[in-house]
């Protein structure tokens, strides 16, 4: 297949992958690894759509994000407006048309999905150009959890649209190999199609991944077609690179008037020419290469025009060698054509004879603006470079750096140096911490080389000869804004150029101002007699580029809906043949049958093995948050019903939380690590809501206290270690750590090394045994784990599920909240009077306490259930009743079971439940309708086990 300007061989498409396509009622013809605009310019297409104000024929000027005038509606396989030429990924079957000026919706319903993915990570690189890749490649090896995310459809950046060489190898190899080197190393996220939009405050970043385009018209049916990627860093590098900017003269929106690095990169990546006769018109060295790699591809160069007195030696000599002119001290000041330029009028810069030169294409390169816009967007400074002629960052951030070109950062060469300076400094040392703050310095010019001539509008440019506008020397393409709209603002008396901006618009397209800001703001400093460097340029704000309202909104399904979070043991955990229950979010191992094991004989022998010998399981779920600050022991005194503020460091203490209304909402441990620190456990299930409640108190009725919290439970494995050998387990393994009870009691805990991992260990116990708690980082989880269950060999160690922890707990008449509880339980109502303190003078939910309804005699209170019958198992949820037999509806309900199980220890069944009046009817028998019969039960205190507390300390 072959279209007329595509050249036989070369670039980076899949000439083995033909694809139809149909513009503007044609039908074309593409290969896999197109754009739209690629696609267009090698069918001979280069009039894309007619500006918005004017009617003015517009065509293909960049090849990326920044165009500005080539906008399409696509018709199928769904319409979507306002969408950019160089943005769209070729595909079969695709129907577009362009634009006059703006776009409309769609009439139907959108069949695609659009969700949303939360990542995190030690160090996020935004852009995958040769800055970025290095970077992110250093931070990789460094052994940083890396995202690396790129808009382009395959990594490379400029690169892509070059052929010079990177470490002595041709770009598409080099970036391939870098590529795979990430690919393969673990804990590295490269999400090419996804442009980075946002960035905010503590290292979030939005990004939108394009999902779909690649894949074909049938796509939407079945796959989401955008993505929103919530990122939160640690770090994050921004190599997003720089957009090459026009110059203005008059006539300069012409389709075949193109950015010179645009064009060099549909030659080299996408095999595509822009034209046959070429005028190239520069301020600075990066038009040469596009100028010498065309001529080499059969294009005639007409000339070069070069705005300043000398051009660079090499090139320039490298330039007539092959027959090109290079007419120095010269500028365009004007274009003539139609549908498409055929020719531009060249003059000096001083003034002079104005030549014309014939061409169907004019490549342009006023220098180069730095991508800075994520660091704007946190508030980072700028600061004017005048030998660039464009706005650099500032002083660092803490949290973000910049690289390569987006620095200010020239030539490839710059970009890969100043990248491996950039993933110097994303190597993270321990505790992920950046290893330096190493500066990415502006690139002086190098021997040889001749200094851009910063150049926004052409000498003796005058307004043109067209009849609509009369002003045809255009700032903004999108907005149809030209230097007389600008002219006319500042006559007006408008000095900001915020005021400028929304009088004349410019800026405020799709495009967001990406080539015409820097322009439209010199041109505002040359008409008031102000410097640059002291003129704030306008704000950049997210989004980046236009992101889809049906992106931004989302379609959660599935695990997007209800993420599904699994433990760093969860990969032993299926090995070893677990089964496994959801709690909360959580994939959490339920019990271990062994072979021939039924559920019952499983839990049986689980429970045995923890109360005589040695168990241990998986408790990482658990809710933990950090308390930090001067007031967290004033806070937490606030937060739970009893005293934390008087807890000493070193020590633990059991806590009910309770609403405004005085009912339980969580329970857990507060641990004092230090005076102004606290580690917070909470039930998994209730994690998020605790942190958010505590949040909600903090942020709007104690701002003035000084306390941050944050959820650390992914940071920490949490293993239980129960039973009465449990103690010499922990003894071979912390050979360090003194566990015996003296030197180690009851709700204290100790820093220790635990198979030689730094460990926290508590003296908690949820079952009633002698127990450890013990808690490593996530990294070292699984190292821990088979290190216990090979010290614990000896003594039949036996790993054990929820299912067994429930029939612990509830043997020892611990309460489940949310399982024991339903909103309408006190902490009295569970027999934890104890548990609220007498001595504070408020906390959450202590006036709900003396309300009449939370004193009256008959409230459900929990209390045990022994079955007549040992060998019935009462249904969880059963009512409880008076009667022997069921009377004629209605019944009186005295409570429900909450909890039912089948006790080893006890040899026989037994409940948990809330009984009205409970603990006053202790002793009596009450009746548990079970199907078509009535079962006897008997009312007990809510501890069956050990009531005296014995086995606690071993």
């Amino acid at each position: 297949m072959s279209t007329e300007f595509r050249l036989p061989r070369g670039g980076l498409i899949d000439r083995d992958a033909p694809l139809r396509f149909t513009f503007d009622g044609r039908e074309l013809t593409g290969y896999r690894g197109d754009t739209l605009a690629s696609a267009l310019l090698a069918n001979g297409v280069h009039q894309v759509a007619t500006s918005i104000r004017y009617g003015r024929p517009r065509g293909i000027m960049a090849a990326g994000t920044e165009e500005a005038s080539a906008l399409v509606q696509v018709d199928e396989p769904f319409p979507e407006p306002m969408l950019s030429a160089t943005a769209i990924e070729l595909y079969e079957g695709l129907v577009a048309h362009g634009l006059p000026g703006q776009g409309r919706l769609a009439e139907r319903p959108d069949p695609a999905r659009y969700d949303a993915k939360h990542a995190h990570c030690d160090v996020l690189v935004v852009g995958a150009g040769p800055a970025g890749l290095v970077a992110a490649l250093t931070a990789a090896r460094g052994g940083a959890r890396v995202v690396l995310v790129d808009e382009q459809s395959t990594a490379g950046g400029a690169l892509l649209g070059s052929d010079e060489c990177v470490d002595d190898r041709c770009p598409a190899a080099w970036v391939a190999d870098v590529v795979a080197e990430l690919r393969a190393t673990p804990d590295v996220l490269l999400l090419e199609r996804t442009t980075a939009f946002g960035a905010y405050d503590d290292g979030f970043v939005l990004a939108v991944q394009r999902r779909t385009d690649h894949l074909g018209a049938a796509a939407p049916d079945f796959a989401a077609r955008q993505r929103i990627w919530r990122i939160r860093a640690k770090q994050t590098v921004v190599a997003a690179g720089a957009h090459e900017r026009p110059v203005v003269f008059a006539g300069n929106d012409l389709p075949g008037i193109m950015l010179a690095g645009a064009a060099r990169t549909y030659l080299n990546r996408y095999g595509v020419l822009p034209g046959r006769r070429a005028v190239v018109f520069t301020t600075n060295d990066s038009a040469y290469p596009a100028a010498i790699d065309l001529a080499e591809a059969g294009v005639e160069i007409a000339a070069i025009v070069d705005a300043r007195e000398t051009p660079p030696h090499g090139q320039a000599t490298e330039c007539t060698a092959r027959g090109i002119a290079v007419l120095a001290g010269r500028v365009v000041t004007g274009a003539e054509g139609e549908e498409r330029v055929r020719s531009v009028r060249v003059a000096p810069v001083d003034g002079g004879s104005v030549a014309e030169i014939a061409c169907d294409t004019v490549l342009v390169s006023g220098g180069w603006t730095p991508t800075v816009h994520l660091f704007s967007q946190v508030r980072g400074a700028l600061r004017y470079a005048p030998e660039l002629g464009a706005y650099l960052p500032g002083d660092p951030l803490p949290a973000m750096r910049v690289a390569g070109a987006a620095a200010g950062a020239s030539e490839f060469a710059d970009c890969v140096r100043q990248g491996r300076d950039a993933g110097r400094a994303a190597t993270l040392a321990a505790g992920y911490a950046l290893a330096a703050d190493v500066a990415l310095p502006v690139s002086d010019a190098r021997p040889g080389e001749v200094p851009p001539r910063v150049l926004w509008l052409s000498p003796g440019s005058d307004s043109g000869t067209g009849t609509a506008p009369e002003d045809t020397r255009f700032v903004d393409l999108q907005r149809d804004a030209t230097v007389s709209d600008i002219l006319r603002a500042t006559g007006a008396g408008l000095r900001s150029l915020e005021h400028v901006k929304r009088y004349t618009t410019i800026g405020t397209a799709h495009d967001q101002g990406k080539t015409s800001g820097m322009i439209a703001s010199a041109i505002v400093a040359e008409a008031l007699g102000v410097d640059l460097a002291e003129q704030r340029p306008t704000t950049y704000r997210p989004p980046y580029t236009a992101v889809p309202f049906a992106a931004l909104a989302g379609r959660d399904r599935g695990e997007l809906h209800d993420p599904v979070r699994v433990t760093a043991l969860h990969s032993w955990h299926e090995a070893h043949g677990a089964e496994f229950e959801d709690v909360g979010q959580w994939k959490r191992p339920w019990f271990y049958p062994l072979a021939g094991e039924d559920m019952h004989a499983a839990i049986l022998r689980e429970c045995r093995a923890a109360r005589s010998g040695v168990a241990l399981m998986d408790g990482s779920t658990l809710g933990k948050i950090d308390v930090r600050g001067a007031d967290a022991g004033r806070f937490l005194d606030m937060l739970y019903t009893n005293m934390m503020s008087s807890l000493k460091p070193g020590r633990i203490r059991y806590g009910v939380m309770c609403g405004v209304d005085g009912m339980v909402i969580d329970d857990g441990t507060v641990i004092r690590i230090a005076e102004d620190h606290f580690l917070v456990t909470t039930t998994t299930g209730n994690a998020a809501m605790v942190l958010d409640w505590m949040e909600e108190w903090l942020q709007t009725e104690w701002p003035h206290l000084d306390v941050h919290a944050a959820s650390v439970t992914e940071h920490w494995v949490t293993v239980p270690l129960v039973g009465p050998r449990s103690r010499e387990v922990l003894a071979a393994l912390a050979p360090g750590l003194d566990a015996g009870n003296e030197a180690f009691g009851f709700m204290a805990w100790r820093d220790a090394e635990v198979a030689g991992i730094p460990a926290r260990v508590c003296r908690i116990s949820f079952s009633g045994e002698l127990a450890y708690e013990i808690n490593v980082e996530a990294w070292y989880g699984l190292a821990l784990w088979e290190a216990l269950i090979a010290a614990g060999e000896p003594y039949g160690i036996t790993p054990y599920g929820t299912e067994t922890m429930h029939v612990l707990r509830a043997e020892k008449g611990y309460p489940i909240i949310g399982q024991e509880t339903d909103a309408t339980v006190t902490p009295q109502d569970l027999g934890m009077s104890w548990a609220v303190s007498k001595k504070k003078t408020d906390f959450l939910g202590k006036r709900s306490f003396s309300r009449v309804e939370n004193n009256r005699p008959d409230r459900k209170q929990l209390v045990g259930l022994l079955p007549v019958d040992p060998g019935v198992l009462l249904p969880e949820g059963a009512q409880i009743i008076e009667h022997e037999r069921l009377p004629e509806p209605p019944v009186r309900m005295l409570g429900h079971v909450t909890s039912s199980y089948t006790s080893a220890a006890l040899e026989r069944t037994f409940a948990l439940a809330v009984v009205r009046s409970g603990r006053e009817r202790i002793g009596e028998t009450l009746h548990v309708p079970v199907g078509d019969r009535v079962v006897p039960v008997t009312v007990t205190e809510s501890v069956l086990y050990d009531r005296e507390g014995a086995r606690r300390d071993g």
